[in-house]
């Protein structure tokens, strides 16, 4: 009974971002009329609104946005100073049944001097006043005219809006507590710009979002040099990184302005504003704490930079408050690829597929000049992963200038060798120009059987996993003799994706050879760069049409025979889950460590709608739509298999290079684990993934 209320309870919580370690930011850029304060307020609480509607909980705002950017002298009346301060009192009062921490910028006179400041607000309450560090003085440039900057500051709190002891300075991070590490840091423009920019030290002390109001006038080209600026820092901060720059309503006696906002998370765009609009805009991201926190946490240089820069980071003040998490249902409209393995922008692809294959026919050469062998000796199935490897092996004899003959290619039909699979390893050794050899397993088989007294022998229909045991150790056994017989190197031919499901078998069996070149490619990337060098014909057009139909040819093992002799009997997708989702699980398991719930949530959004997003060079017939129980179904079994049953056949893999940032399963490279674990953690959690969408 327990256990069906928790499920119950979290099945509440399944379908919303926010309790899946992501939260939702508004970046805005409202219309302005400079030295309005009204206009100004008015427009900016107008977007706060829609930002809220829209379920976000952090909105920001441009630098100096209640008086507007471009005041210069004006900055120094009075009337306009008072103004702000009416607009903000103004703004605190409406705002203060608002769900939502706004970040909006004012010029703010303390202790007589005069700050470009960023006012960090939620449900009317001031959290924090930050302050600009750096102010420009060069070119177009005058701020040190009208502003002091941070260090000439006497107070560390402030009273302001009839609010006391309210936190002023450079060296504030705002910390949400009931958001798992939502801790973020402001900085004002020309802050960034700077060779060491405050949000380095903030990031190595904690922050997590780092926030810029800029104003930023626009000259030719400059935009490009901004998106260099952020996505670096967000990058080497490993944070995520808002910026929004003033627009529409900005003087321009002298300048002109682009409303340019982003968002970068670690390096890479999640939003960008339309440039020169005619109109207030947001735009909005969703932003994944966990995986700046999973890399934080595994880039050890990180922590290592934090200790260098200690006492700095001390200085910092924490500012702890809570805020209300939306609760309703929420799904992702974040875009997460359905195959995160492989580049979702087309003109990425050509690139990637170059690059994996240099990196493996590179690592085989390698390999054979250390050996100081010349020959390898592959098993062609029909299948995918044989496939790749001959033609991995067919690029290194090419590029070490030996004849192609040098592969000793064999194929091995069995009990279970479908026509079709037979006749493709033929046709593609062929179209190769590689050396062409057959061995039919079954006699040796057959004496195995009787060897060990297994019931086949006797011409009993037994297929269990000692019969398909043996077909897979015989043709490793014969290839293995074959290399010794031939001075030869045996390329292994299993990938990624079978590795993490321990779908090999062990031993003197497909999991073993001298090296494999395929161990750090998924399946799902595997029938990309295939279709890939059909579709480019960079063997020749028969070759591109064998390697189509090999991709077409279901999955299969073929170590059980069925009924129909033309086709493989044998699914292995209906055994251990469909390639494409365990791929999904496996990239977001290994990579970033996320929770099942996590991981289930994401990969619902993202087959929720069969036509969100790019299909990498999937054909229609072949881009699948899944249900939630499906995910959950699959997901505990990669679980399962992954984390309880399989960890020791990763544990003695051959030599083979790592491929992607994906990362390796190789217990030398990136990946080291027990193999006596349990995978208790992961399965509970994973109970509390609902079974329907219901």
């Amino acid at each position: 009974m327990d256990a069906e209320i928790i499920v119950t309870m979290d099945k509440k919580k399944f379908f919303n971002f926010y309790n899946h370690g992501f939260i939702k930011v508004a970046v805005c850029s409202p219309e302005v009329r400079v030295a309005d304060p009204d206009f100004n307020v008015e427009n900016t609480i107008t977007l706060a609104r829609e930002a809220l509607q829209n379920n976000a909980v952090f909105a920001i705002f441009p630098e100096l946005g209640l008086s507007a950017y471009s005041n210069e002298d004006l900055f120094h009346q009075d009337a306009l100073l008072q103004g702000v301060l009416d607009a903000l009192e103004y703004f605190l009062e409406t705002t203060k049944d608002f769900n939502l921490i706004m970040v909006i910028g004012a010029p703010l006179q303390i202790d007589t001097f005069l700050f470009n400041c960023a006012i960090a607000i939620y449900r009317g309450k001031i959290l924090g006043v930050a302050i600009k560090s750096y102010l420009p003085n060069y070119r177009e440039f005058y701020e040190v005219r009208q502003f002091s900057q941070a260090e000439e500051t006497c107070s560390t709190t402030i009273d302001l809006c009839g609010q006391t002891h309210i936190p002023f300075g450079a060296d504030l991070i705002f910390d949400v507590k009931n958001i798992k590490n939502f801790k973020f840091f402001i900085e004002i423009c020309e802050d960034v710009w700077v060779p060491i920019p405050p949000s380095s030290f903030a990031s190595l002390a904690g922050a997590t979002v780092m926030v810029n109001l800029s104003a930023s006038n626009v000259t030719v080209a400059k935009f490009e040099y901004r998106h260099n600026l952020v996505l670096n820092q967000s990058a080497r901060c490993i944070s995520a990184y808002l910026y929004t720059a003033a627009g529409l309503g900005e003087s321009t006696t002298d300048l002109a302005w682009d409303s340019h906002a982003m968002v970068y998370e670690n390096g890479n765009l999640l939003a960008e504003s339309k440039r020169f609009s005619q109109s207030s805009q947001i735009i909005y991201a969703e932003i994944d704490l966990d995986r700046l926190a999973q890399d934080r946490m595994r880039m050890r240089s990180f922590g290592q930079n934090a200790r260098t820069h200690k006492q700095m980071l001390k200085q910092f003040r924490k500012i702890p408050f809570l805020i209300d998490i939306p609760e309703k249902r929420l799904l992702l409209k974040r875009e997460y690829p359905r195959y995160p393995y492989i580049p979702a922008d087309p003109a990425k692809r050509d690139q990637r597929c170059y690059e994996i294959f240099n990196i493996q026919v590179n690592a085989l050469i390698k390999r054979l000049q250390a050996s100081g062998i010349e020959k390898v000796v592959i098993g062609v199935s029909g299948g995918l992963d044989s496939t790749h490897a001959l033609i991995v092996a067919a690029y290194t004899m090419d590029r070490l200038k030996l004849p192609r003959a040098c592969i000793k290619a064999y194929t091995m039909p069995g009990f279970a060798t479908s026509d079709q699979t037979y006749t493709n390893a033929i046709k593609l050794m062929e179209s190769l120009g590689v050396e062409l050899n057959e061995i039919d397993i079954k006699p040796s088989c057959m004496q195995m059987f009787r060897d060990i007294g297994h019931p086949f022998a006797e011409g009993k229909q037994i297929y269990d996993v000692t019969f398909e045991n043996v077909q897979a150790g015989e043709r490793t056994s014969h290839l293995f003799r074959i290399a010794n017989l031939s001075d030869a190197l045996v390329m292994g031919t299993g990938d990624l994706s079978e590795l993490a499901l321990g779908w090999c078998t062990y031993g003197v069996g497909d999991h073993m050879s001298h090296y494999n070149v395929n161990a750090g490619l998924p399946k799902t990337l595997i029938q990309h760069v295939i279709r890939w060098v059909a579709g480019k014909n960079q063997l020749s057009p028969k070759a591109s049409e064998i390697l189509l139909d090999i991709v077409e040819t279901e999955i299969s093992p073929e170590l059980i025979p069925g009924a129909d002799t033309q086709r493989p009997a044998q699914k292995t997708e209906s055994k251990i889950g469909p390639y494409e989702l365990q791929d999904f699980n496996n990239f977001y398991t290994t990579r970033f460590g996320y929770l099942p719930t996590k991981i289930a949530f994401m990969a619902y959004c993202t087959w929720k709608n069969r036509e969100k997003g790019t299909w990498p060079d999937v054909p229609e017939h072949k881009r699948n739509q899944y249900t939630l129980a499906e995910i959950r179904h699959w997901l505990h079994v990669y679980l399962y298999r992954f984390f309880k049953i399989t960890q020791y056949k990763r544990s003695c893999l051959p030599n083979g290079p790592k491929i992607g940032s994906g990362g390796s399963l190789s217990p030398r490279g990136d990946y080291r684990a027990p193999s006596d674990s349990e995978a208790t953690v992961w399965l509970e959690n994973a109970k509390k993934i609902p079974e329907s969408e219901d």
